[in-house]
Protein backbone atom coordinates (compact mmCIF):
# COMPACT_ATOMS: atom_id res chain seq x y z
CA UNK A 1 0.00 0.00 0.00
CA UNK A 2 1.31 3.48 -0.86
CA UNK A 3 -0.21 6.86 0.15
CA UNK A 4 -1.46 9.22 -2.33
CA UNK A 5 -1.34 12.59 -2.04
CA UNK A 6 -3.52 14.84 -4.47
CA UNK A 7 -2.47 18.45 -5.66
CA UNK A 8 -5.47 20.34 -6.08
CA UNK A 9 -6.74 23.79 -7.07
CA UNK A 10 -7.73 26.21 -9.76
CA UNK A 11 -6.37 26.00 -13.48
CA UNK A 12 -3.22 28.47 -13.94
CA UNK A 13 -2.61 27.80 -10.26
CA UNK A 14 0.92 26.30 -10.25
CA UNK A 15 0.03 22.62 -9.86
CA UNK A 16 2.01 21.21 -12.64
CA UNK A 17 5.15 23.48 -11.44
CA UNK A 18 4.54 22.42 -7.70
CA UNK A 19 4.74 18.70 -9.18
CA UNK A 20 7.34 18.86 -10.78
CA UNK A 21 10.33 20.51 -8.41
CA UNK A 22 8.65 17.58 -5.52
CA UNK A 23 9.47 15.15 -8.63
CA UNK A 24 11.50 16.01 -11.19
CA UNK A 25 8.75 14.31 -13.74
CA UNK A 26 8.59 17.75 -16.12
CA UNK A 27 4.89 17.54 -16.13
CA UNK A 28 3.89 19.35 -19.08
CA UNK A 29 2.81 23.13 -17.98
CA UNK A 30 1.28 25.53 -19.61
CA UNK A 31 -0.52 28.94 -18.90
CA UNK A 32 -4.20 27.95 -20.32
CA UNK A 33 -6.97 25.56 -18.27
CA UNK A 34 -6.78 22.20 -18.07
CA UNK A 35 -3.35 21.80 -19.18
CA UNK A 36 -3.24 18.76 -16.89
CA UNK A 37 -6.20 16.20 -17.97
CA UNK A 38 -5.06 12.73 -17.27
CA UNK A 39 -3.06 12.68 -13.26
CA UNK A 40 0.86 12.81 -13.28
CA UNK A 41 1.57 10.70 -10.77
CA UNK A 42 5.29 10.70 -9.36
CA UNK A 43 6.96 9.02 -6.38
CA UNK A 44 9.11 11.10 -4.02
CA UNK A 45 11.52 10.04 -0.90
CA UNK A 46 10.67 11.04 1.86
CA UNK A 47 13.38 13.36 3.49
CA UNK A 48 14.79 11.79 6.74
CA UNK A 49 17.91 12.95 8.71
CA UNK A 50 17.84 9.51 10.45
CA UNK A 51 18.63 7.65 7.52
CA UNK A 52 21.35 9.68 6.43
CA UNK A 53 22.70 9.46 9.70
CA UNK A 54 22.27 5.58 9.53
CA UNK A 55 24.26 5.68 6.48
CA UNK A 56 26.91 7.64 7.93
CA UNK A 57 27.58 5.29 11.08
CA UNK A 58 26.68 1.76 9.35
CA UNK A 59 28.03 2.64 6.15
CA UNK A 60 25.50 -0.11 3.69
CA UNK A 61 25.86 -0.49 0.26
CA UNK A 62 22.39 1.21 -0.80
CA UNK A 63 20.33 3.40 1.73
CA UNK A 64 16.85 3.50 0.26
CA UNK A 65 14.61 6.02 1.74
CA UNK A 66 10.72 5.55 2.54
CA UNK A 67 8.46 7.31 -0.41
CA UNK A 68 5.15 8.97 -0.96
CA UNK A 69 3.17 9.83 -4.25
CA UNK A 70 2.06 13.00 -5.15
CA UNK A 71 -0.75 13.44 -8.31
CA UNK A 72 -0.83 16.57 -10.21
CA UNK A 73 -4.87 16.31 -11.20
CA UNK A 74 -7.20 18.70 -13.53
CA UNK A 75 -7.95 21.96 -12.65
CA UNK A 76 -10.87 22.72 -10.71
CA UNK A 77 -13.87 25.43 -11.44
CA UNK A 78 -16.74 26.56 -10.07
CA UNK A 79 -19.24 24.25 -10.80
CA UNK A 80 -17.04 21.24 -11.24
CA UNK A 81 -19.40 19.71 -8.66
CA UNK A 82 -22.09 19.18 -11.37
CA UNK A 83 -19.47 18.25 -14.06
CA UNK A 84 -18.55 21.52 -14.96
CA UNK A 85 -15.00 21.85 -17.29
CA UNK A 86 -13.30 18.57 -16.39
CA UNK A 87 -15.03 18.28 -12.78
CA UNK A 88 -15.95 14.59 -12.62
CA UNK A 89 -12.68 13.74 -13.80
CA UNK A 90 -11.08 16.13 -11.65
CA UNK A 91 -13.24 14.23 -8.78
CA UNK A 92 -12.75 11.12 -9.46
CA UNK A 93 -9.16 11.58 -9.05
CA UNK A 94 -8.69 12.98 -6.12
CA UNK A 95 -11.59 10.38 -4.60
CA UNK A 96 -8.50 7.98 -4.87
CA UNK A 97 -6.43 9.91 -2.75
CA UNK A 98 -5.24 9.90 0.88
CA UNK A 99 -4.42 13.83 1.56
CA UNK A 100 -5.22 16.98 -0.47
CA UNK A 101 -2.43 19.60 -1.11
CA UNK A 102 -4.35 22.78 -2.05
CA UNK A 103 -2.29 24.87 -4.25
CA UNK A 104 -3.46 28.32 -3.91
CA UNK A 105 -2.04 31.29 -6.16
CA UNK A 106 -0.49 34.13 -4.71
CA UNK A 107 1.64 35.56 -7.85
CA UNK A 108 0.72 38.16 -10.52
CA UNK A 109 1.87 37.24 -14.46
CA UNK A 110 0.93 39.11 -17.60
CA UNK A 111 1.44 35.64 -19.38
CA UNK A 112 -0.23 33.42 -16.59
CA UNK A 113 -3.79 35.34 -16.80
CA UNK A 114 -6.06 34.33 -13.96
CA UNK A 115 -9.10 32.26 -14.42
CA UNK A 116 -11.07 34.56 -12.48
CA UNK A 117 -9.68 37.36 -13.90
CA UNK A 118 -7.93 38.95 -10.19
CA UNK A 119 -5.63 37.79 -7.33
CA UNK A 120 -7.64 37.17 -4.71
CA UNK A 121 -6.00 33.89 -2.71
CA UNK A 122 -9.00 33.78 0.10
CA UNK A 123 -11.57 33.87 -2.83
CA UNK A 124 -9.73 31.01 -4.61
CA UNK A 125 -9.40 29.05 -1.44
CA UNK A 126 -13.57 29.57 -0.76
CA UNK A 127 -14.38 28.16 -4.44
CA UNK A 128 -12.46 25.11 -4.28
CA UNK A 129 -13.86 24.05 -0.75
CA UNK A 130 -17.23 24.74 -2.42
CA UNK A 131 -16.97 22.63 -4.41
CA UNK A 132 -15.44 19.45 -2.44
CA UNK A 133 -18.33 20.18 -0.40
CA UNK A 134 -21.08 19.96 -2.79
CA UNK A 135 -19.35 17.00 -4.45
CA UNK A 136 -19.53 15.21 -0.90
CA UNK A 137 -23.33 16.54 -0.28
CA UNK A 138 -24.18 14.78 -3.86
CA UNK A 139 -22.52 11.64 -2.90
CA UNK A 140 -24.40 11.85 1.02
CA UNK A 141 -27.79 12.55 -0.70
CA UNK A 142 -27.46 9.20 -3.00
CA UNK A 143 -25.89 6.93 -0.34
CA UNK A 144 -28.52 8.13 2.18
CA UNK A 145 -31.81 7.85 -0.62
CA UNK A 146 -30.41 3.94 -0.57
CA UNK A 147 -29.82 3.26 3.13
CA UNK A 148 -33.16 4.96 3.93
CA UNK A 149 -34.76 1.82 2.17
CA UNK A 150 -32.93 -0.39 4.39
CA UNK A 151 -33.98 1.51 7.46
CA UNK A 152 -37.54 1.55 6.61
CA UNK A 153 -37.58 -2.75 6.46
CA UNK A 154 -36.40 -2.66 10.04
CA UNK A 155 -32.23 -3.20 9.18
CA UNK A 156 -30.65 -1.71 12.70
CA UNK A 157 -27.03 -1.11 11.21
CA UNK A 158 -28.76 1.35 8.47
CA UNK A 159 -30.82 2.68 10.41
CA UNK A 160 -27.69 4.13 12.19
CA UNK A 161 -25.67 4.74 9.41
CA UNK A 162 -28.52 7.02 8.04
CA UNK A 163 -28.01 9.07 11.31
CA UNK A 164 -23.98 9.10 10.94
CA UNK A 165 -24.67 10.10 7.04
CA UNK A 166 -27.25 12.92 7.99
CA UNK A 167 -24.68 14.15 10.33
CA UNK A 168 -22.19 14.62 8.01
CA UNK A 169 -24.77 15.76 5.38
CA UNK A 170 -25.77 18.81 8.33
CA UNK A 171 -22.25 19.81 9.10
CA UNK A 172 -21.08 19.88 5.40
CA UNK A 173 -24.06 22.57 4.88
CA UNK A 174 -22.70 24.91 7.42
CA UNK A 175 -19.12 24.60 6.17
CA UNK A 176 -17.90 22.51 8.16
CA UNK A 177 -15.16 19.81 7.17
CA UNK A 178 -15.97 16.30 8.16
CA UNK A 179 -12.19 15.81 9.44
CA UNK A 180 -12.87 18.25 11.84
CA UNK A 181 -15.74 17.26 13.86
CA UNK A 182 -15.46 14.11 16.95
CA UNK A 183 -16.84 10.76 14.62
CA UNK A 184 -17.53 7.93 17.59
CA UNK A 185 -15.39 4.28 15.76
CA UNK A 186 -18.89 3.77 14.81
CA UNK A 187 -19.28 6.65 12.75
CA UNK A 188 -16.25 6.41 11.28
CA UNK A 189 -17.18 2.78 9.95
CA UNK A 190 -20.52 4.41 8.64
CA UNK A 191 -18.61 7.31 6.16
CA UNK A 192 -15.84 4.78 5.60
CA UNK A 193 -18.05 3.15 2.08
CA UNK A 194 -18.83 6.68 0.79
CA UNK A 195 -15.58 8.14 -0.57
CA UNK A 196 -15.95 11.67 1.03
CA UNK A 197 -13.55 14.29 0.26
CA UNK A 198 -13.85 16.82 3.12
CA UNK A 199 -12.54 13.68 5.51
CA UNK A 200 -9.17 13.47 4.09
CA UNK A 201 -6.60 15.53 5.47
CA UNK A 202 -5.94 18.43 4.22
CA UNK A 203 -3.42 21.60 3.56
CA UNK A 204 -2.33 24.63 2.08
CA UNK A 205 0.59 25.48 -0.39
CA UNK A 206 1.07 29.32 -0.98
CA UNK A 207 2.62 29.53 -4.28
CA UNK A 208 4.35 32.86 -4.00
CA UNK A 209 6.49 34.93 -6.26
CA UNK A 210 9.36 36.35 -4.57
CA UNK A 211 7.76 40.09 -4.06
CA UNK A 212 4.79 38.38 -2.43
CA UNK A 213 7.66 36.02 -0.04
CA UNK A 214 9.10 39.39 0.98
CA UNK A 215 5.62 40.55 2.19
CA UNK A 216 2.81 41.04 -0.03
CA UNK A 217 -0.99 41.18 0.59
CA UNK A 218 -2.30 38.18 -1.40
CA UNK A 219 0.06 35.96 0.82
CA UNK A 220 -1.11 37.51 4.03
CA UNK A 221 -4.56 37.15 3.14
CA UNK A 222 -4.13 33.26 2.84
CA UNK A 223 -1.79 33.34 6.02
CA UNK A 224 -4.53 34.72 8.32
CA UNK A 225 -6.90 32.59 6.60
CA UNK A 226 -4.96 29.15 7.53
CA UNK A 227 -4.53 30.29 11.07
CA UNK A 228 -7.88 31.40 11.06
CA UNK A 229 -9.32 27.93 10.21
CA UNK A 230 -6.22 25.79 12.11
CA UNK A 231 -4.50 24.49 8.47
CA UNK A 232 -1.32 23.83 7.73
CA UNK A 233 0.04 26.52 5.05
CA UNK A 234 3.27 25.90 3.40
CA UNK A 235 5.19 28.84 1.14
CA UNK A 236 6.66 27.50 -1.66
CA UNK A 237 8.36 29.57 -4.88
CA UNK A 238 7.07 27.47 -7.07
CA UNK A 239 8.69 28.80 -10.60
CA UNK A 240 12.13 29.31 -8.55
CA UNK A 241 12.02 26.46 -6.46
CA UNK A 242 11.77 24.01 -10.01
CA UNK A 243 14.81 25.73 -10.97
CA UNK A 244 16.61 25.43 -7.89
CA UNK A 245 16.12 21.55 -7.87
CA UNK A 246 18.40 21.43 -10.79
CA UNK A 247 21.60 24.05 -9.18
CA UNK A 248 24.22 22.24 -7.54
CA UNK A 249 23.59 21.54 -3.65
CA UNK A 250 26.20 25.15 -3.08
CA UNK A 251 24.65 27.11 -5.33
CA UNK A 252 21.05 26.01 -3.62
CA UNK A 253 22.23 26.79 -0.26
CA UNK A 254 23.36 30.29 -1.15
CA UNK A 255 20.22 30.90 -2.84
CA UNK A 256 18.26 29.68 0.41
CA UNK A 257 20.49 31.84 2.51
CA UNK A 258 19.32 34.91 0.63
CA UNK A 259 15.68 34.29 1.36
CA UNK A 260 16.09 33.45 4.84
CA UNK A 261 15.57 29.83 4.44
CA UNK A 262 16.57 26.72 5.76
CA UNK A 263 15.64 24.39 3.32
CA UNK A 264 13.69 24.30 0.35
CA UNK A 265 9.49 24.76 0.63
CA UNK A 266 9.13 21.52 -1.61
CA UNK A 267 11.06 19.05 1.23
CA UNK A 268 8.75 21.30 3.83
CA UNK A 269 5.56 20.10 1.80
CA UNK A 270 7.34 16.49 1.78
CA UNK A 271 7.35 16.29 5.42
CA UNK A 272 3.97 18.16 6.36
CA UNK A 273 2.32 15.76 3.92
CA UNK A 274 4.18 12.84 5.68
CA UNK A 275 3.22 14.15 9.37
CA UNK A 276 -0.52 14.84 8.29
CA UNK A 277 -1.18 11.14 6.81
CA UNK A 278 -0.06 10.05 10.55
CA UNK A 279 2.58 7.81 9.18
CA UNK A 280 5.47 6.52 11.13
CA UNK A 281 9.05 5.27 9.61
CA UNK A 282 11.03 2.39 10.94
CA UNK A 283 14.07 0.55 9.63
CA UNK A 284 15.77 -2.20 8.57
CA UNK A 285 19.04 -3.40 8.27
CA UNK A 286 19.41 -6.54 6.23
CA UNK A 287 22.54 -7.63 4.44
CA UNK A 288 24.45 -4.12 2.34
CA UNK A 289 20.65 -2.66 2.65
CA UNK A 290 19.69 -0.08 5.29
CA UNK A 291 15.70 1.01 4.61
CA UNK A 292 12.94 2.98 5.47
CA UNK A 293 9.70 1.88 5.76
CA UNK A 294 6.15 3.83 6.04
CA UNK A 295 3.37 2.28 8.02
CA UNK A 296 0.16 4.23 10.04
CA UNK A 297 0.95 4.80 13.21
CA UNK A 298 -0.69 2.46 16.06
CA UNK A 299 0.78 -0.85 13.18
CA UNK A 300 1.41 -3.74 15.08
CA UNK A 301 4.79 -5.94 14.69
CA UNK A 302 3.19 -8.64 11.79
CA UNK A 303 1.48 -5.79 9.86
CA UNK A 304 4.76 -4.21 10.33
CA UNK A 305 7.08 -7.09 8.70
CA UNK A 306 3.92 -7.32 5.66
CA UNK A 307 5.31 -4.15 4.40
CA UNK A 308 8.71 -5.78 4.12
CA UNK A 309 7.34 -9.07 2.49
CA UNK A 310 3.73 -10.94 2.77
CA UNK A 311 5.61 -13.98 3.93
CA UNK A 312 7.14 -12.08 6.52
CA UNK A 313 3.58 -11.34 8.37
CA UNK A 314 2.28 -15.05 7.24
CA UNK A 315 5.04 -16.40 9.52
CA UNK A 316 5.76 -13.71 12.16
CA UNK A 317 7.13 -15.27 14.94
CA UNK A 318 9.10 -11.95 16.66
CA UNK A 319 10.61 -8.66 16.06
CA UNK A 320 13.93 -7.53 17.34
CA UNK A 321 13.58 -4.03 17.91
CA UNK A 322 16.10 -1.55 18.84
CA UNK A 323 16.03 2.32 19.12
CA UNK A 324 17.82 4.81 16.88
CA UNK A 325 18.97 6.82 19.22
CA UNK A 326 20.81 3.91 20.87
CA UNK A 327 22.05 2.97 17.66
CA UNK A 328 23.65 6.21 17.35
CA UNK A 329 24.82 6.57 20.74
CA UNK A 330 26.50 3.19 20.57
CA UNK A 331 27.64 3.27 17.53
CA UNK A 332 26.73 -0.49 16.32
CA UNK A 333 23.86 -3.24 16.59
CA UNK A 334 26.50 -5.23 18.35
CA UNK A 335 27.08 -2.50 21.51
CA UNK A 336 23.63 -2.22 21.70
CA UNK A 337 22.99 -6.16 22.13
CA UNK A 338 25.88 -6.15 24.46
CA UNK A 339 23.99 -3.20 26.02
CA UNK A 340 21.22 -5.61 26.92
CA UNK A 341 19.18 -2.63 24.96
CA UNK A 342 17.77 -4.27 22.29
CA UNK A 343 13.86 -6.53 22.84
CA UNK A 344 12.24 -9.32 21.62
CA UNK A 345 9.04 -7.93 21.23
CA UNK A 346 5.82 -10.12 20.16
CA UNK A 347 2.36 -10.07 18.20
CA UNK A 348 1.13 -7.50 20.17
CA UNK A 349 3.96 -4.64 19.68
CA UNK A 350 3.46 -1.71 18.08
CA UNK A 351 6.03 0.14 16.57
CA UNK A 352 7.15 2.80 16.99
CA UNK A 353 8.73 5.92 14.80
CA UNK A 354 12.39 5.73 14.40
CA UNK A 355 12.73 1.60 15.62
CA UNK A 356 15.19 -0.74 14.00
CA UNK A 357 13.47 -3.99 13.25
CA UNK A 358 15.00 -7.38 12.59
CA UNK A 359 11.72 -9.69 11.98
CA UNK A 360 12.47 -13.23 12.79
CA UNK A 361 9.39 -15.42 10.36
CA UNK A 362 8.35 -18.81 9.58
CA UNK A 363 9.13 -19.02 5.74
CA UNK A 364 6.47 -20.97 3.89
CA UNK A 365 6.74 -24.24 2.07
Amino acid sequence: MGWRCGIIGLPNAGKSTIFNALTAAQAEVAAYPFCTISPNTGVVPVPDPRLQRLGELLKPERLTPTTIEFVDVAGLIAGASRGEGLGNRFLADIRDTDLLVHVVRCFDSPTCPHPLGSLDPVRDVEVVETELFLADLEVLGRQLAKLEKKAKSGDKDAVRACATLAKAEAALSRGQWLKDLPWSAAEWEDLAPVALLTVKPYLLVANLSEAEFRGGAAYGALQELARTRGVPLVPILGDLEAELMELPEAERREFLDSLGLKEPGIIRLIRESYRLLNLVTFYTIVGPEVRAWTVPAGTKAPQAAGRVHSDMERGFIKAEVMRYEDLVRLGSPARVREAGLLTVEGRDHVVEDGEILHFRFQRSG
